[in-house]
């Protein structure tokens, strides 16, 4: 697959747009269209349909995809950036509500209906995305074919994730959640570091920023995690999961249960 790298601002993209099969520039592989999970286990049919109307766009850290009550216009597929569904208080303060990488689909209010919603979307961890306008993808959800029935399994599986992150915010600790959230990241990434700030991470968890600390630090004592400025990288994701709470583990069965096609390491 060839295709155009788009960089966004946050006040949009820019660049000229081209398609998933434009043949100006070649891809590697980890930035082709089938680099997210949902877009690789398309029939091919569907995929020659749907992949000339994607336009690859690069994110930055802290791009913000769509605020909360805004009009969207089109649906994102991760490759190797991962996205941050927040939910923010009229105050200003936010907590990550789910998380979506290559595993999924960014906007799934558009297709189911409503258009809008009460989150905001921001990037966790910089990469690209595909980009899809939204009345392509309407028009192939009404066909009531393989995406269709993709698409209500990946929503039905990002709402276990909101459900039990709204549980494991409530009910267990910092560490726990600190270990669940960097598995789920890990899960959407090939790489076992991750690019973000201690601050970042706290907006993420809904909690103060000393807390953040005192819970990287507890993993980082335990051999777990090394931690430098802005980054962080897993040493042992096994005790990572043997730390962590049963939330990580419910959220990821679930996934494999309803798409078993779509990979995690």
């Amino acid at each position: 697959m060839r295709a155009c790298v788009q960089h966004a601002s946050r006040s949009g993209c820019c660049g000229n747009k081209t398609g998933a099969n434009d043949p100006e520039i070649a891809l590697p592989t980890s930035l082709a269209p089938e680099a997210n999970h949902l877009l690789a286990s398309l029939p091919a049919v569907d995929k020659a349909r749907l992949f000339p109307h994607l336009e690859l766009v690069q994110l930055p850290l802290g791009h913000v995809l769509y605020e909360s009550g805004s009009q969207m216009r089109h649906v994102h597929f991760p490759t190797d950036a991962i996205i941050s569904l927040l939910y923010v208080m009229e105050d200003g303060a936010s907590a990550e509500i789910a998380v979506v990488g290559n595993d999924g689909i960014v906007g799934v209010s558009l297709f189911m209906g409503g258009e809008t919603t009460p989150s905001r979307a921001v990037v966790q961890s910089a990469g690209h995305v595909y980009q899809l306008p939204g009345q392509v993808l309407k028009d192939e959800f009404l066909r009531a074919g393989p995406m269709q029935h993709l698409l209500l399994r990946y929503t039905q599986a990002l709402l276990t994730q909101m459900a039990q992150t709204a549980v494991c915010n409530r009910h267990h600790s910092l560490d726990q959640q600190l270990c669940r959230w960097l598995l789920l990241s890990l899960d959407r990434r090939h790489s076992s570091e991750l690019i973000i700030t201690q601050e970042l991470i706290a907006s993420m968890l809904g909690v103060r920023r000393e807390g953040v600390t005192e819970a990287a630090g507890n993993l980082q004592k335990a051999d777990l995690i090394k931690y430098r400025r802005g980054h962080i990288t897993v040493l042992d994701r096994a005790g990572l999961e043997a730390r962590t709470c049963e939330c990580y583990a419910v959220v990821r069965k679930e996934y494999d249960r309803l798409l078993p096609e779509v990979r995690f390491p």
